[in-house]
């Protein structure tokens, strides 16, 4: 398995993440601030361009330079507030959500196991009973 490669692309979903974030909150600042504007960024970033941070800030470049900018000084400050907790936050939500996974496959595994009906004498005296009828279809066949 290539880390390095796993590590470059798990960066990019991060950076296209805090994008997402970063207009998040602009929008909610400018519908207090500048409602018609905050419309606007809201049904521009609703669309699917969104889901590649980069591909959407270069639309958006196009289309507002201020607000591009303003988005990149927000991510960039969300990017500096985040990212020094994000290594021991993932590795424990990642041990903390694979014991939960495993607690609940454990559960349902053992639930999945039939109960044990009766004891092993009443199995042994339904075994009797269908050996004696057994015997008694073999002893009218012989009549």
């Amino acid at each position: 398995m290539k880390y390095k490669r796993v590590a470059q692309d798990t960066a990019q979903m991060l950076i296209s993440y805090l994008t997402y974030q970063a207009a998040k909150l602009v929008i909610t600042q400018l519908y207090e601030t500048n409602p018609g504007l905050g419309i606007w960024l809201s049904e521009f970033s609703s669309t699917d361009r969104v889901q590649d941070g980069e591909l959407y800030l270069e639309a958006l470049m196009q289309e507002d330079r201020e607000l591009a900018l303003r988005l990149l000084t927000v991510r960039e400050h969300l990017a500096e507030e985040v990212v020094e907790f994000l290594p021991e936050m993932v590795k424990t939500g990642i041990q903390e959500s694979n014991v939960g996974h495993r607690r609940r496959l454990l559960e349902r595994m053992t639930q999945m196991v039939p109960p044990e009906s009766s004891s092993n004498e009443d199995m042994l005296s339904n075994d009797n009973v269908l050996e004696a009828e057994t015997d008694t279809d073999e002893e009218e066949e012989q009549d």
